[in-house]
């Protein structure tokens, strides 16, 4: 990776974080607002699925990633296309735009909805960068891996695995 890359993911990365962290404040601060009820409630499963998509990649990657004996989970030296993996390529990143978007139902104010859009939209831009430095780490393994699974959409993932699970001719 190029210096100059680097230091562009780097402020990506910050940037999102920090407009998650603005958004969060935010939305603790207004959530006795006055607000639709089911909007309110179907942030909260969200939220919760967030949490979901943000646990199971830790364990699955330490699991089946290969990872050396005292390094991070996200050290791995083996593609994991298995589990969670198996239906969208980035789970956790997945689960940081799902806490941006059920934020945004929580709160149903202009300022966290305008933070959430730009975080998610951070994030995105993360995504895309981590499919290529997949490639570059694991080369055509990783370009197979991303035909069959998505990058985030988790409907298109079920259908895959399903399609994928029927009868063989």
């Amino acid at each position: 990776m190029k210096r100059g890359g680097k230091y562009t993911s780097t402020l990506v990365w910050v940037a999102m974080c920090a407009l998650t962290a603005t958004q969060v404040t935010a939305c603790f601060l207004l959530y006795s607002r006055p607000g639709l009820t089911m909007l309110r409630n179907a942030g909260w499963v969200i939220l919760w699925t967030a949490g979901l998509f943000g646990v199971i990649p830790i364990i699955t990657l330490r699991k089946r990633g290969g990872v050396p004996k005292g390094q991070e989970y996200i050290q791995t030296t083996v593609l994991v296309d298995s589990g969670i993996y198996a239906l969208v390529r980035h789970p956790q990143y997945l689960s940081f735009i799902l806490i941006n978007v059920g934020l945004m139902l929580v709160a149903q104010h202009w300022s966290v909805i305008t933070t959430g859009v730009v975080a998610a939209a951070l994030n995105y831009v993360i995504i895309v960068k981590a499919d290529k430095e997949g490639i570059e780490k694991f080369g055509r393994d990783y370009e197979r891996y991303m035909k069959k699974a998505p990058r985030i959409n988790v409907a298109l993932g079920i259908i895959r695995l399903l399609q994928n699970r029927g009868p063989k001719s």
